[in-house]
């Protein structure tokens, strides 16, 4: 163990990384190991006796095994190799979370949701539709509400079109705004006839 500890420091030193402990949780740990021994990984059969939740192999936890004579045995389990004698038995075995091997290996496993979460999510998903169609029917009414008030708006304006025609006029310098021109051209003959 230790030669293994003084090789990832000088692993991390070489990569110029400052090693971090993780203290007393060994999570961590066996997260990374589960992340790269996934595809040994097995599922608790019976007592004592796993199945390769791959290769379908039956394999047992070896007896110089730490977790032999733990005393309960978990669910899961990834292993380093498999001894073969009279039967298939796991070395350097470590427990793991269900829940790992879907999230390290997705494209093996998968989580398999109990009927009561399915229909709590069923449940969940009905109530978010629901709320989302309160929601747009609150707001079709609140732009319903905008529209008539700037169609009253509109009406309650006395002769806005002809605020809008005088607005639209030309501006001529010298010219009240509804009298003729002062300064009118003086007619020219006819030319010709």
């Amino acid at each position: 163990a230790r030669e293994v500890h003084a090789q990832l420091l000088d692993l991390m030193r070489q990569q110029k990384m400052e090693p971090i402990s993780c203290g007393g949780s060994w999570d961590a740990v066996r997260k990374s190991i589960c992340s790269a021994y996934f595809y040994n990984s097995s599922k608790i059969k019976g007592i004592g006796e796993y199945i390769n939740m791959l290769s379908g192999i039956p394999s047992s936890l070896h007896p110089s095994s730490a977790l032999f004579g733990l005393g309960y045995t978990p669910d899961y389990v990834c292993y380093h190799e498999l001894i073969s004698t009279s039967k298939e038995y796991m070395s350097c075995v470590t427990a793991v979370e269900g829940e790992w091997l879907a999230e390290l290996g997705p494209m093996f496993f998968s989580v398999k949701e109990s009927y009561e979460t399915t229909l709590k999510k069923r449940e969940e998903r009905r109530l978010e539709k629901e709320a989302m169609e309160q929601e747009m029917e609150l707001k079709k009414l609140k732009d319903e509400q905008r529209a008539a008030k700037r169609e009253k708006k509109k009406r309650s304006q006395p002769s806005s079109s002809s605020v809008h025609r005088n607005s639209a006029a030309v501006a001529t310098p010298g010219r009240s705004s509804n009298s003729t021109p002062r300064f009118m051209p003086k007619k020219r003959g006819r030319i010709g006839l």
